[in-house]
């Protein structure tokens, strides 16, 4: 039978050294009541303790305590073992223990890996957050070094023999943050909960007092902009870009009524004559038609001349402009882009290579192929088993040979019927 055990002073010393003697009473932020070292059952308004009755009291709320640990936990526990788990029990109360990793770890017997449990509750409920508070990393700390004190003796590990390494799994035992060092009042009639560095509070954005830095640089290139672009209209929309007027070549008339513009006074070759654009202009026929005949006289809208016309520039005197003359030197070549053009492809035979030794290597790999076949067929049926009962036997030899049989022939008889099928394989029809 498991024995029971009852708190020690070790127990008692370690509970009122982090619980904190308060001789009068203090209210909770709950409504409850504090007296003592933690005492909540009996405490009420204007009620005082001496010390002695405050660790009365403590002893008493350590009953319910004791009884718990004994009958829940299964595994034989050391005195130390069993004060620690009391102080513990006390202080995050007994549903939490009962369905804590730590009580678990002790009934399947892994003693090291509860005590590293415990260092696992340390967070409290402070100004609305969940943070690490100094007094109870110390406070597990404290019990775990009590829950792994051995009543005989601690175990030796020297230096040179067992040297310590990094243990990457317990990385998450190490807060992120400081803990926060909080502590509670022990004066007063109220329980005031005190934070030695209180956390710097985040920024107030500033009133509207002024433009921000980035407002500030948005306006000063808002003003740049302005100033290069003044001489455009403000608030109003940018005129849609318009394509480029095509200015047309002036009419003989329009040039005569220039005065500015002096008048070529040669006149040109006979059997030229000049038209002006309006008149020579005709409509052009379309890209693709269907039949397109060229006249026999006049220029055609889309088709091009290459002719041995030479371009001569006839002058009057030195002063008067070049008028540019074409006088005909040559017969004209009409080429005609609107027709469709022809393009007849030659043709182009494939190249066949030809299967060497003609249709009597395809026959004799056929008759390869029967005598594969038949002799597999005959060594199979008639061959004993081997002796030993090996994987290679002469009935496996023999259906292999008739299998290869079986291909050889079908391939010659593929090739063959596809030469026949071939229509330069019929008489009369050479190949080239």
């Amino acid at each position: 039978m498991k024995p029971r055990h009852r708190v020690s002073r070790a127990a008692i010393e370690l509970i009122t050294r982090f619980e904190g003697y308060r001789r009068k009473a203090a209210q909770l932020p709950d409504g409850r009541w504090m007296i003592g070292y933690g005492h909540t059952l009996t405490a009420r308004e204007g009620a005082e303790v001496t010390e002695e009755d405050a660790e009365a009291l403590l002893l008493y709320d350590l009953i319910a305590v004791s009884h718990a640990v004994n009958e829940w936990s299964y595994a034989p526990l050391t005195q130390n073992q069993f004060d620690a788990l009391a102080s513990f029990a006390f202080n995050i109360g007994l549903e939490n223990f009962r369905r804590s990793s730590v009580l678990k770890r002790i009934n399947e017997g892994a003693l090291i890996q509860a005590a590293c449990a415990m260092e696992l509750w340390r967070k409290a409920e402070f100004g609305g957050e969940r943070i690490v508070i100094d007094a109870l990393v110390r406070r597990r700390a404290s019990e775990k070094a009590l829950f792994l004190t051995p009543p005989d003796g601690w175990p030796t590990a020297p230096t040179p023999i067992l040297r310590p390494l990094l243990d990457a799994d317990a990385e998450g035992l190490v807060p992120r943050e400081p803990p926060a060092p909080v502590t509670a009042s022990l004066d007063g009639e109220e329980v005031r909960v005190l934070r030695a560095d209180e956390p710097t509070p985040p920024p107030v954005p500033p009133e509207d007092e002024g433009l921000s830095p980035v407002q500030a640089a948005a306006e000063a290139v808002a003003a740049r902009l302005q100033t290069i672009f003044a001489d455009e209209p403000q608030g109003e929309p940018p005129e849609e870009l318009t394509e480029p007027e095509i200015v047309s070549e002036p009419a003989p008339d329009e040039l005569a009524a220039e005065p500015d513009l002096p008048m070529p006074t040669a006149e040109p070759e006979a059997g030229f004559e000049l038209a002006s654009p309006a008149e020579a202009e005709e409509p052009r026929p379309p890209l693709f038609a269907e039949t397109a005949e060229p006249e026999a006289e006049g220029p055609l809208s889309g088709e091009l001349f290459a002719a041995n016309d030479a371009e001569t520039a006839v002058q009057a005197d030195d002063d008067a402009p070049p008028v540019a003359a074409f006088a005909p030197a040559g017969e004209r070549k009409l080429i005609d882009d609107t027709a469709p053009f022809e393009f007849t492809a030659p043709a182009v035979q494939p190249l066949r290579k030809e299967s060497r030794g003609g249709p009597f290597s395809l026959v004799l790999l056929a008759v390869i192929g029967l005598a594969f076949f038949g002799g597999g067929v005959f060594w199979a049926l008639n061959a004993r088993g081997a002796i030993g009962g090996g994987m290679v036997t002469p009935l496996l030899v023999g259906w292999l040979a008739g299998i290869a049989g079986v291909g050889l022939f079908s391939v010659a008889v593929f090739l063959l019927l596809q030469r026949l099928g071939r229509p330069d394989s019929q008489p009369g029809r050479h190949q080239r």
